[in-house]
Parts: structure tokens; C-alpha cells; sequence
């Protein structure tokens, strides 16, 4: 069964560096990494999309802070179904807060006249969560989750900001809740809390 670790943090805390950091510790111990480091088994799920010329550059950075023999999967939405084909190794899902954006965008969540409503976005999101979860456990990888923690600053002043707030701080306590590990980023340092 699969090990799923949390790692949480502000916008740019140093959780993506961390996350593949462990990857590389985690992945170099296991002896199929000994035998060929070209197999060493670490796959990096991307939800983000690179809408506009800001965020290409923010994808490109990322890209270029992994080792080129590290396999990428681009998943902006389906991210339980991108899992259920890994089996070994170590999965860095980098972020789950992006995939939360994602599927409120998907399901229309900024139209003018604010509908769907709150619960039934929440229970969109959280059937993506759940299946996720699962596909963590049925699967023999250590998976990374990448999350932001967003609910430490102002209330946004926007009905959307505040669903995502909400939705976010629920899904990161279920993922807390299921992980055999949490950690959380400030300044660069990792605290582990659980």
C-alpha cells in the first residue's frame, strides 16, 4: 500500500523544492534507483495550466529544477485517473490547490450570477479528493501532495476567493487526516507536524 505525505506552505515557502528533495532522497534509497538512475521512479503530476506568458515561465522554471530523467505528467484536472497508472516509485502531485482551481474554473464557479453554489462545487471537488486518496492507497508509490495553505491571511474580498479558501482548508484536512506524513513550509523550513 501506497504512502501519501502532505507538504504545505505559503506562495513560494519552498514547498516544490522540498517536495522533490525527499523525491530524490526517497527515490536514490530504493535498490531499483541503485541498479539504474535513468529507472529511479519519480514522476512529477503537474496540474497547472500555462494560460498566459507568466505562467509558461513559471512551468519552464519548474521544469528546469528537476533532473531531465524524472518523467512528467501534465494533469490539470483528472489527477486521481493520472495516478492510477503509477505503481512504484515516488508521485509528486504539485499542487492540489491548482486542481482545486482547476475543476471550480471547469464547473463555472466564476460566472456573474455565482452559480453552482458552495456545496455542490465542494462535492466536486472532494469526489476528486476522495478518488485521489484512494488511488494513493492502491498503489505501491509514495506520493508527494503539494498543497497550499491559504487560510492564515485576509478573508478575500471575493465570493470565489472565499469558496476556494473553504474548499481548499477542507481538502487539506482530509489529505492531512489520510497521510502518514505532514509537513508544513515557512520561510524555507520544514516543520513536521505530523
Amino acid at each position: 500500500m501506497g504512502a501519501i505525505t502532505l507538504i504545505l506552505g505559503g506562495a513560494r515557502s519552498g514547498k516544490s523544492g522540498f517536495a522533490q528533495a525527499l523525491a530524490s532522497r526517497l527515490s536514490s534509497s530504493s535498490a531499483q534507483a541503485d541498479a539504474d538512475k535513468s529507472a529511479a521512479g519519480v514522476t512529477y503530476l503537474a496540474t497547472a495550466t500555462a494560460e498566459d506568458e507568466e505562467m509558461r515561465l513559471r512551468v519552464a522554471r519548474h521544469r528546469r529544477s528537476r533532473p531531465a530523467y524524472w518523467r512528467t505528467v501534465e494533469e490539470p484536472l483528472r489527477v486521481a485517473r493520472a495516478l492510477s497508472g503509477e505503481n512504484s516509485g515516488v508521485v509528486i502531485v504539485d499542487c492540489l490547490t491548482l486542481l482545486i482551481t482547476n475543476i471550480l474554473l471547469e464547473r463555472g464557479a466564476d460566472r456573474p450570477d455565482g452559480s453552482p453554489g458552495l456545496e455542490e462545487l465542494e462535492e466536486t471537488v472532494m469526489r476528486e479528493i476522495e478518488e485521489l486518496l484512494r488511488q494513493c492507497r492502491r498503489s505501491e508509490a509514495q506520493v508527494l501532495l503539494i498543497s497550499n495553505e491559504v487560510g492564515m491571511s485576509v478573508v478575500p474580498p471575493t465570493p470565489l476567493g472565499r469558496i476556494f479558501r473553504d474548499i481548499a482548508g477542507r481538502v487539506n484536512q482530509r489529505v492531512a487526516g489520510e497521510a502518514e506524513q505532514v509537513y508544513l513550509l515557512v520561510a524555507g523550513l520544514p516543520q513536521r507536524l505530523k
